[in-house]
């Protein structure tokens, strides 16, 4: 294996939604640098950091019926039971929900939770508050996923952050999809939330790190009591 072969290997696939931008932040990190190498040199910096942001790396996802993954890498910064969003049309009762945090650093490909069949998606405009706080999920801009797998439907919600701008989907009403399978993307620094089926125990913590696609949150099958934690 050569050199380039072997580097190539150890990183990240690009995923193609950020190419024009790693080529906008390049463009102007030329400009900087003929103008002022410093400033050039920051542009550098913020276009790798730009590559970085948009990897896509390839996930190992267990398949089993009732295993529900996380749709996103980052900080599981709630575990609570609140009401879905009204045009999900999911409940008007509170339902087990588990919110993931992407920061700046976190990979933003959003996988699918869980196999099934994407009943409905839809798009509500709405503010930028930081994602991390609860009431990003009433008051942000968001999209809005049901997907209806094993006589269940879960509610899948990507919200914009603070900083993003953009939230892309990749799927349509109608189709199907598997646990672990791209579905969306958001730029840059956002959430998202994952509404169960009344009576699920998350099997996470607050605090705790996820990988889309990879981390289990929750297992329909098991008769799993509840898990308790500690911080070490």
């Amino acid at each position: 294996m050569s050199v380039i072969s072997s580097i190539r290997s150890q990183l990240a696939p690009i995923h193609p939604e950020g190419y024009p931008f790693i080529g906008a932040f390049a463009f102007v990190s030329l400009f900087l640098m003929w103008l002022w190498a410093p400033l050039g040199w920051l542009g550098v910096v913020l276009t790798l950091w730009c590559v970085y942001f948009f990897r896509d790396p390839i996930r190992v996802t267990p398949v089993r019926e009732g295993i529900v993954v996380a749709p996103a890498d980052g900080r599981i910064s709630l575990v609570t039971n609140a009401i879905p969003p009204k045009e999900l049309g999911l409940s008007d009762r509170p339902l087990p929900r588990v919110s993931i945090f992407m920061s700046v650093f976190d990979c933003h490909v959003n996988r699918a939770p869980v196999a099934g069949r994407i009943e409905r998606i839809v798009y509500r405009a709405g503010a930028f508050l930081n994602a991390d706080l609860d009431k990003a999920s009433e008051d942000n801009e968001r999209n809005c996923l049901i997907i209806a797998s094993g006589g269940h439907r879960f509610g899948v919600v990507q919200i914009a952050g603070l900083v993003a701008r953009r939230i892309v989907s990749f799927k349509r009403e109608g189709e199907t999809i598997g646990a672990g399978e791209r579905f969306g993307l958001i730029r840059f620094g956002s959430r998202v939330d994952v509404y169960f089926p009344e009576g699920v125990k998350p099997l996470v913590a607050e605090g705790q790190t996820s990988l889309a696609g990879e981390t289990v949150l929750a297992d329909l099958t098991a008769s799993d009591p509840g898990r308790t934690f500690r911080v070490q």
